[in-house]
């Protein structure tokens, strides 16, 4: 889940799309995250409606958009069959077993650090496809590059595991033990990183070598972290200020590729994602991927817990199967065979 192919665009604007999009992106969706953690902070009894509505409308809707890279032309599900017919029965059986042998507790302790890794690996491909785009201004390169990336997150996943919370979402969560000291290092370990990345971002201004629209994004990262991760004290509410942005983040992501892949139009053999996937018909590419997830969710996982389990434990397994699945599937339907040209463009996790 780093670099991620994503259909070439015209690489002298600054833009994933055009202003508009890349305002609402880079800037309307972490402040909406960012103020919708704050709030649930001062009125606690929004929580539960806050998340019915992440869950439903970004969250179940944000699995099911990769799927629209999987099985919604013959091509796709041709390439990635494996994926979808026989990847999911070792995530099943290893998810049931730790259920089993374990208890709960094993599966939301692996989602909530995995779930960590995942978002900051897409937000790491978003920032690439920014720097992509403006290969002329001053950047870090290598390691120092990603570590100025990396050093807000590992450093809240060091915190919340030093908070050591015991429940997550309501469930029993067991976290590494990390000492204060340690959290302690890593805080000054990135404010070292984040000076000189500021320095440098200076000396780029000085030089007329900015790049605005990246400097933008990664702003944003870092704003999310903090707060996500560091300012808001619970675990949970941080979680979801995070988990909203991420969400929203991908559907909006993997609806700017499906208008890259069909800018030519509506293709005869992908019919239906290449019609949903046109500039102007968002609102149709979002209520088909909703309609989806509800015949998804309420029916055929609804259905399957029904029959098997009919437990609310169980159902939470079985949505973290699904999650469990989307997450490796997605670090691979992205990356460009290495033979194929042109040099590819980040697309987020």
């Amino acid at each position: 889940m780093s670099d991620r192919a994503m259909p070439a665009s015209d690489e002298r604007s600054p833009w994933l799309r055009g202003p508009r999009f890349d305002f609402i992106f880079i800037l309307g969706l972490v402040a909406t995250a960012v103020a919708t953690g704050l709030v649930i902070v001062r009125r606690p009894d929004f929580f539960v409606p806050v998340l019915a509505f992440d869950l439903w409308f970004l969250g179940y809707h944000h699995v099911i958009s990769t799927y629209t890279r999987l099985c919604f032309d013959r091509k796709s599900f041709s390439e990635h069959r494996s994926l979808l017919v026989f990847l999911p029965i070792p995530v099943l059986a290893v998810t049931m077993a730790a259920y089993f042998v374990l208890g709960l507790w094993s599966i939301i302790s692996v989602y909530f650090y995995w779930q960590w890794f995942h978002y900051t690996r897409q937000s790491w491909g978003v920032s690439r496809a920014y720097r992509s785009k403006d290969r002329g201004a001053l950047f870090e390169d290598g390691w120092l590059d990603q570590a100025i990336f990396y050093a807000l997150p590992v450093l809240g996943i060091l915190h919340r595991s030093y908070q050591n919370p015991g429940r997550f979402i309501g469930l029993e969560i067991r976290v590494f033990p990390v000492p204060f000291a340690v959290v302690v290092a890593a805080a000054a370990v990135t404010a070292l990183f984040l000076g000189y990345w500021t320095v440098r971002r200076i000396q780029a201004w000085r030089q007329g070598r900015l790049a605005v629209v990246h400097t933008a994004y990664m702003l944003s990262h870092f704003l999310i972290c903090s707060v996500g991760y560091l300012l808001i004290s619970d675990v949970t509410f941080g979680w979801l200020a995070i988990n909203i942005w991420h969400n929203a983040q991908y559907i909006l992501f993997v609806w700017l590729f499906n208008t890259r892949r069909f800018a030519g139009g509506v293709a005869p053999e992908a019919r239906l994602i290449s019609y949903i996937s046109q500039p102007r018909r968002l609102w149709l590419y979002l209520s088909t991927c909703l309609v989806i997830t509800g015949i998804f969710y309420l029916g055929v996982i609804g259905t399957i817990d029904w029959l098997f389990f009919a437990g609310v434990s169980s159902t939470l397994v079985l949505y973290q199967v699904l999650n469990f699945h989307h997450y490796l599937v997605d670090s691979k339907i992205w990356r460009r065979p290495r033979a194929q040209a042109p040099r590819p463009v980040a697309l987020p996790a």
